[in-house]
């Protein structure tokens, strides 16, 4: 379906709506614009304090990005309707690495949200319901809340990203806590992303890796759920792996898990899966910290040394990524779930508040291929963030947060934004005019 045509199709068919498959337009080329010239100056610094030209950005807002961790809500749906805890927690964990999956080959940088930005999506045929708000500036943090539209799941949590530039790469350190309850289990679990890191922006071909230590504790159970999201290694042989295990209440390994964050995840005896360790050819790899030191970066992508995942006996498959769409490439990489977060109907904009992000005149005007009109879109909102920050100052009158409030994580005790439950009375008079 051509991008014209998927526009003014909202029709529906046996009660589900349909969702677009393509952009107004597609993404303009980045070939002979030089990042080396905006960001030669910021080694070492936050790069959430660097304005960056509009063509670097993808056409949605950092808030609509972090709304792609639902893109795989099946997952959760699939844990509730287990009656083994260590099941479900097979189905969290490739729930937690779904949640980066999106990100291969996403090299646009999504908008930064303006304090006070809010997203809503409501998906009734996926089975949740998302809100999410820009609840600071410096730092920036972005709070969300999503339920299951049965009540059947609570995922919430507030990110906070430590964006660092290395001189050849662009580093994003996750900060924030990450939870999921199932109330049907009364159960809650907590972890963290690994770290994202964008190499090769001042030239060659941009390529992402995520590694990390990520931890998923079941604090009902004591189970737990350790992965290990491989730095690539000199050779490439980590390329994209992830692997772990699920250790129960008294630290036994019970599960290992292992895929690719870019493909899939499978579960395994854990005898089986150590015995495949040992059989395979060990080769020198990079350390799972990432250094500053520029030189000990590959300047180019690996090569994966295989395609897929090379199966073990006895594996059972997880998750497995949807495959994305053949137009993909000319839409910023976007899946079919990324297509949809910023479409925008009569409908749609008769409920929403003004805050949210489909209004944004400069994320509206480069999905819509005006690339001069959403540089000076994004100029002027960010003059006029500034000058509404430089009043509240005069007159010491503090912003006011909307749909989350400060508190402890009920779960680990550790600070944390919380949903007020008030968003979708839908009462959304008295809020702030940011575009």
């Amino acid at each position: 379906m051509s991008g014209d045509s998927s526009q003014g199709d909202k029709s529906q068919r046996n009660g589900v709506k349909n969702h677009r498959s393509a952009l107004p337009a597609a993404m303009f080329s980045r070939n002979n614009i030089s990042m080396w010239s905006v960001l030669k100056k910021c080694i070492g610094m936050e790069l959430s304090k660097i304005t960056m030209p509009v063509i670097f950005n993808e056409p949605l807002s950092f808030l609509q990005r972090l709304t792609e961790y639902m893109e795989h809500t099946y997952l959760i749906h699939r844990a509730n309707a287990s009656q083994d805890s260590i099941h479900r927690m097979k189905c969290v964990a490739a729930f937690a690495v779904s949640a980066v999956a999106s990100q291969w080959e996403r090299t646009g940088k999504p908008f930064n949200p303006l304090l006070g930005e809010t997203y809503e999506l409501l998906r009734e045929d996926l089975g949740f319901r998302w809100i999410s708000e820009q609840v600071s500036h410096h730092p920036p943090i972005s709070a969300f809340h999503a339920e299951g539209i049965k009540k059947d799941f609570m995922f919430h949590g507030s990110i906070y990203p430590k964006l660092k530039f290395w001189g050849k790469s662009v580093e994003a350190e996750p900060r924030g806590i990450i939870s999921l309850e199932l109330p049907g289990h009364s159960e809650a679990y907590t972890w963290t992303n690994p770290t994202c890191c964008v190499h090769n922006i001042i030239m060659g071909q941009l390529w992402i890796e995520q590694y990390g230590n990520v931890e998923i504790i079941n604090h009902k159970t004591g189970e737990r759920c350790c992965l290990t999201f491989k730095s690539c290694g000199i050779f490439g042989k980590e390329l994209h792996k992830v692997e772990g295990y699920i250790l129960d209440k008294s630290k036994k390994k019970v599960c290992a898990l292992y895929g690719k964050w870019t493909e899939c995840l499978y579960s395994v005896d854990p005898a089986a899966f150590e015995a495949h360790r040992k059989s395979d050819v060990k080769r020198p790899e990079k350390s799972s910290t990432q250094s500053s030191n520029v030189e000990e970066e590959p300047d180019e992508m690996p090569p994966p040394e295989a395609e897929t995942v090379q199966l073990i006996p006895g594996s059972e498959l997880i998750w497995r990524i949807s495959p994305r769409p053949d137009n993909s490439g000319k839409y910023y990489a976007f899946t079919s779930f990324a297509l949809q977060l910023n479409e925008l109907d009569a409908e749609m904009e008769h409920v929403l508040p003004p805050t949210d992000c489909r209004l944004r005149p400069d994320i509206r005007a480069l999905e819509n291929g005006n690339i001069d009109v959403a540089s000076a879109e994004k100029n002027r909102l960010e003059e006029k963030q500034r000058t509404a920050r430089k009043d509240r100052s005069k007159s010491n009158v503090e912003w006011k947060i909307r749909w989350f409030h400060q508190g402890s994580n009920p779960h680990t005790g550790a600070p944390d934004w919380l949903y007020n439950d008030n968003y979708w009375n839908r009462n959304y008079s008295q809020l702030p005019d940011i575009y």
